[in-house]
């Protein structure tokens, strides 16, 4: 990362107030070395689509119980050293020992250590963790430690802007600076008056959303200029500054714009000259709300706008319409989000050094301006017993050891600006956090939103931020304070006070696990006590990250707070190519609720048909909200998103990164009444994402349709069309299957495919009305080879299948993007690259028979597709790779979801993919710009399954 300046690592870590560290041993033995406990494989690492290899390297060693997945990514990702070259490396022993090592000799020469063997003591446990996939840091520490010099270790970061021309094009350098780095950083504008404001030279100020121009074609041309990744920043403006309504509106209007110069005729691809007027793409925008608004929003009072200059009241507006624009705008494009100041500032440790005014890009790391977090994150289903209880001896462990890592980097660490280097080494923030939540509740038999899953998940973050302050306040007492505790000792010592006294209001009856329950009461009564004598090392300790490419590293089937995405993955296969199959975390749950070998072989194999739970045979009906995911048929309400974030936020140093998912048909209201809802659930920060406010959407709302509809008549024509679909699906049910043969003399329709060098023909008979109803190939490999055998099969299986009345949907939405090879590019601009033969035989007779939504949905750009997409690429927000964040509600990264691969292609898809096999509805995010895989929501931002690209902090 280049850097403007940089604080390099000191050599003593100050006053002692008392001896060194001494280091437990807990899953390690003197003398054996952690490598040597575990079981090696040599593998190939390769991460591509048939002729398209974005990253391959072979014979790389790893343990043998690292999945593939996690071998692809790590390898790519995490191994140093130009590829190809001896300096590469090749090994997970290499990787560890360098990061683990590295950070064990910076605490040996800093003086944390009491003796040679706690030092050694404290690598070996250390690497045991990592290797074990107990806990991952965040990607910059794998990046950097013991491989640069001076390492950027941390992915989070705030910066500050004064009311002057200086400031202002100082905050655009260093942000600048950061982009560069492939960093992201949050800022709060409200310090800048506003448009209305005069200037003391006269004339009227610019104002904030004016700056925010400038700043946003900044980020872009640096991103576009170096990185791949569109710049990660969060711009921040409190409720009450003059303009606001501007602010809120900034981005919503945009698509306006959009629109009219699409209709003008300009070229609005993401490439075209039109669509570099669309401004504030760069940026995700929240709101920073009070307590006092936020009370005049529930008593319908006035809210005053005040003047930066001289703090007068420029305007008042009434709070609760005020609130329903930030709705509406957010209705709309999914920003802004908000931020709960008030909340915020309650729970900050250190306000007389300043308050909190923003948050970084994925909203979890808040705290004063100008400063830094290094994040790290637990596997929470490390800590399951086999017996489904908790194992809280290992889990503190685990964070006493990966804590005083965190803690050791910080003093080693370089940063971006001076003024953030000496902060981060004067407060010592650091961000410790988990993941596998989702799964862990499952796999108990727990719903996600039930007041069991609440009580235990609020009972597992009390006890990893207690005991994270415990370790704070013992490392304070070998080694000092941090540098600004003194003047903050009585607040920072009252929050540690309401984080004991919150561990104590968890309901006993939500949990069963009392254990749990009752360490992590227990671990608030030692932090606080030795808090009081001692003062704590760190002003902040944990927060909850996305954690999507480390969750990867880890194996974990969920990430961050989040609930299981859905009830089947992808699995990565040796040498390329993958598979769907059914969570683990599934049979584990089935086993819990009592379900015999039989049975749970029996649903796994009916979900890993259908993509869903539901139906499935010998499932109790009670059972089904255990398997509730974040998308699908049996999607979680966004109240139970918000239920959790309530239920665990007192326990969060920081805040939370968090997908907070409404469907489609979602209101203003609903949106306005859930950021009120968060706000009486004490949460710090709120991201709302409406299915599809990332595209068009906006400008061609339902309601639109209904006003079509003729005054008092009782069905809408899509209502009655809908209702005679049901008649004739439930008339052919009661039916036995009848086949409705082929016309002697038949059309037909003959297409020429090239498939990875496979060529080959499709030729698809038709009914008299059109329709097909068989399909034939031909050419496709040799006489008798096993391909072109097994793709007449496939033929005749098809064609059977259309006459005895299987919709081609059906059948098109069952093979499209199954992968095996041959996959590769095709010489089809409408299907630019196909999975297997399969999907591309399969989207070739959708881009011939189906309508134009379904081609859109599958990513076939057909003409009509290319047409129907101009007016939609330059509508949706955009975002890119920004990380979005938790307090805003542009949470997801990249806003132009697409399929997989369509990235390839000079018009990419806008609309979500969904891959709708059977049930699946897999909300897809964009196509990975790294290797053209299917992304997922992580949290705030997405990951892709294939190769681990993230777009925020991970």
């Amino acid at each position: 990362m280049a850097h403007l300046s940089h604080t390099p690592p000191t050599t003593t870590i100050g006053t002692h107030s008392g001896e060194a560290l001494r280091i437990e041993r807990h899953f390690t033995t003197p003398g054996v070395h952690p490598f040597d406990a575990v079981e090696w494989e040599l593998r190939d690492a390769r991460i591509g689509h048939g002729d398209k290899v974005s990253f391959e390297q072979r014979d790389v060693e790893f343990p043998k119980a690292w999945s593939q997945n996690a071998t692809n990514i790590v390898a790519q990702k995490y191994f140093r050293g130009q590829l190809n070259s001896p300096a590469r490396e090749r090994s997970v022993r290499q990787m560890i020992g360098r990061v683990a090592g590295t950070i064990a000799d910076w605490g040996r020469q800093r003086g944390y250590f009491a003796t040679a063997e706690d030092g050694d003591a404290f690598e070996a446990e250390l690497t045991h963790i990592l290797l074990h996939q107990l806990a991952a840091f965040n990607s910059p520490v794998w990046f950097n430690v013991g491989f640069e010099e001076q390492p950027q270790c941390s992915a989070c970061f705030i910066l500050s802007v004064d009311d002057t021309m200086d400031s202002i094009l100082a905050w655009n350098t260093k942000e600048g600076m950061i982009f560069r780095g492939g960093s992201g950083s949050g800022i709060n504008l409200s310090n800048i008056r506003g448009s209305m404001e005069p200037l003391r030279k006269g004339g009227t100020a610019s104002g904030p959303v004016s700056f925010m121009r400038g700043a946003d074609s900044w980020a872009g041309t640096i991103k576009s200029g170096g990185k791949t990744r569109r710049a990660a920043k969060m711009v921040v403006l409190d409720v009450d500054h003059p303009d606001i309504q501007e602010f809120i509106w900034c981005k919503a209007r945009e698509e306006d714009k959009a629109e009219a110069l699409r209709n003008a005729g300009f070229d609005m691809s993401i490439d075209g000259d039109g669509f570099t007027s669309i401004q504030y793409q760069n940026a995700n925008n929240s709101v920073r709300v009070s307590d006092a608004f936020m009370q005049a929003v529930e008593k319908g009072e006035s809210w005053d706008l005040i003047a930066r200059t001289d703090g007068r009241a420029v305007k008042s507006v009434d709070a609760r319409e005020l609130m329903r624009e930030i709705a509406e705008a957010a209705w709309r494009c999914a920003d802004p989000g908000v931020q709960y100041d008030t909340t915020i500032n309650q729970w900050h440790t250190s306000p007389n050094s300043g308050r909190i005014n923003a948050s970084n890009p994925c909203s979890e790391y808040m705290h004063v301006d100008d400063s830094a977090c290094n994040l790290a994150s637990l596997n929470l289903m490390k800590f399951r017993k086999a017996d489904g209880s908790f194992d809280v001896e290992t889990f503190e462990h685990a964070i006493d050891v990966v804590f005083l890592a965190q803690e050791i980097i910080v003093g080693a660490s370089s940063y971006p600006t001076e003024e953030i280097g000496k902060n981060a080494n004067a407060f010592r923030q650091l961000g410790l956090g988990y993941a596998n939540l989702g799964a862990y509740l499952m796999s108990n038999g727990m719903p996600y939103d039930s007041d069991a899953g609440r009580g235990t998940a609020a009972a597992i973050t009390a006890l990893m931020t207690g005991r994270a302050y415990k370790r704070s306040a013992e490392i304070a007492a070998a080694v000092g304070t941090f540098e600004r505790y003194e003047e903050n000792r009585e607040p920072h010592n009252k929050v540690m006070r309401m984080h004991r006294d919150a561990s104590y209001a968890i309901p006993e009856a939500s949990l069963d696990d009392a254990a749990l329950l009752a360490a992590s009461r227990r671990v608030w009564d030692e932090a606080v006590e030795l808090g009081e004598e001692h003062g704590y090392r760190n002003a902040q300790a944990t927060v909850l990250a996305p954690t999507g490419t480390i969750s990867f590293l880890m194996d974990c089937d969920t990430t961050g707070v989040e609930p299981d995405f859905s009830l089947v993955k992808f699995k990565e296969l040796v040498g390329g190519g993958q598979m769907t199959i059914v969570n683990r975390t599934v049979p584990q749950a089935l086993q819990t609720l009592g379900y015999s070998d039989e049975q749970i072989e029996q649903i796994e194999a009916y979900i890993n048909e259908n993509g869903s739970i539901v139906g499935a045979p010998g499932l109790a009906a009670e059972h089904l909200p255990v398997f509730d995911v974040a998308v699908g048929e049996r999607a979680i309400s966004h109240m139970g998103h918000i239920k959790m974030m309530g239920a665990v936020q007192p326990f969060i140093s920081g805040a939370i990164s968090k997908t907070v998912n409404l469907p489609q048909t979602a209101t203003v209201e609903d949106i306005a009444d859930a950021y009120i809802q968060a706000w009486r659930l004490g949460v710090k920060a709120l991201a709302i994402y409406r299915d599809g406010s990332k595209t068009a959407q906006a400008l061609r709302t339902d309601a639109q349709k209904g006003e079509d509809a003729k005054p008092g008549a009782k069905f809408t024509e899509e209502e009655l069309e809908q209702a005679v679909a049901e008649a004739v699906a439930q008339t052919r049910a009661q039916l036995a299957p009848a086949r409705r043969r082929m016309p002697r003399e038949r059309q037909s329709l003959t297409h020429k495919f090239s498939l990875a060098g496979h060529e080959g023909y499709i030729t698809a008979g038709l009914y008299e009305d059109g329709t097909v109803g068989e399909i034939f190939l031909t050419d496709i490999g040799k006489e008798g080879s096993t391909l072109r055998g097994m793709m007449n099969s496939f033929a005749t299986m098809v064609s059977i299948a259309l006459q005895y009345g299987v919709p081609l949907e059906t059948l098109v939405q069952k093979f499209s993007y199954m992968r095996f090879e041959p996959e590769g590019m095709t010489s089809n601009p409408e299907i630019p690259f196909a999975k297997s033969m399969p999907d591309y035989i399969m989207r070739w007779l959708a881009s011939r028979f189906l309508d134009e939504e379904i081609q859109e949905e599958l990513g076939i750009l057909t003409p009509a597709v290319r047409a129907r997409k101009s007016a939609q690429e330059t509508a949706i927000s955009l975002s890119g790779d920004t990380a979005g964040p938790s307090g805003q509600a542009a949470a997801p990264a990249n806003g132009a979801a697409q399929p997989a691969a369509s990235a390839l292609t000079d018009t990419p898809p806008v609309v979500p993919a969904r891959m709708t096999k059977g049930n699946f509805g897999l909300d897809l995010g964009p196509a990975c710009e790294q290797c053209g895989g299917m992304m997922q929501r992580t949290g705030s931002c997405y990951t892709c399954s294939s190769c681990g690209n993230n777009t925020g902090c991970g």
